[in-house]
């Protein structure tokens, strides 16, 4: 019994690494490829990690910000996967390169033809979007990702500055400074170059098993490093007692 005592640290530490395991650090997430700048172009990737073990991913639905509207939005065509772009009116209308724009795109459904996103894969969904608005930090698109056992997950709600992540957080994009060419250095002002240059990293693996996120890892090894420490620990106290008993 007093060994099971001793234990008890490490089945605690094992019980947080395996907590810090589980698909609750995964969610639907925006990342530019290079930098999103405020009032620049940018390509912007969005990432659909799998969380089911016995269903697939078979839609994406992503809101574009009706707060920050954008005027230039294209998808990117994936293999597999049928997309549909829908426009709204816009309340207040834009300027853009000299012309009057009244509608926007306000969002784009990638509907899977074949399997979809298998359990224990990612995808990734690139859009080419701008011009980036020059008085906001972040822009937040509110996503709905469908599984095949027509299980619904809204990853909608808003993370606030200091406060604990949501359940199921909506993807945020952070804008850098503005450049003097006011484009994003990913180059989207180009949007034919960027497809490309984004199709070939598509290319080279879209579906590929999602793992841990850097953040994920961190936490991981420094639970890691406090099993292996318990362990210790715990052996020295039962070492101790028995060479007392002795």
């Amino acid at each position: 019994m007093k060994v099971s005592r001793a234990a008890v640290p490490v089945v605690l530490a094992v019980a947080g690494l395996t907590a810090l395991s589980t698909p609750a650090f995964a969610h639907v997430s925006v990342q530019p490829e290079g930098a999103a700048a405020k009032g620049g172009y940018a390509v912007v990737d969005f990432k659909v990690p799998n969380e089911r073990d016995n269903a697939s991913t078979t839609k994406v639905e992503v809101n574009l910000p009706a707060d920050h509207p954008l005027a230039s939005v294209a998808p990117q065509a994936i293999p597999g996967w049928k997309i549909d772009v829908t426009k709204a009116k816009l309340a207040k209308p834009l300027t853009m390169h000299g012309e009057k724009i009244n509608e926007a795109v306000s969002k784009v459904t990638w509907t899977a033809e074949g399997e979809g996103i298998k359990p224990g894969y990612f995808q990734k969904f690139p859009l080419s979007v701008g011009q980036l608005p020059e008085d906001t930090d972040k822009l937040v698109f509110k996503a709905i990702q469908t599984y095949s056992n027509k299980e619904v997950v809204r990853w909608i709600e808003v993370p606030q500055d200091g406060g604990a992540e949501p359940e199921n957080p909506a993807p945020v994009l952070t804008l850098s400074a503005a450049s003097d060419d006011h484009h994003g250095t990913s180059g989207a002002s180009n949007a034919s170059d960027d497809s490309a240059s984004s199709a070939e990293k598509t290319a080279a693996g879209t579906q590929a098993s999602d793992g841990h996120d850097t953040d994920t890892t961190a936490r991981v090894l420094g639970i890691v490093g406090i099993v292996v420490g318990a362990a210790g620990v715990a052996y020295g106290v039962f070492a101790g007692r028995r060479r007392t008993t002795a």
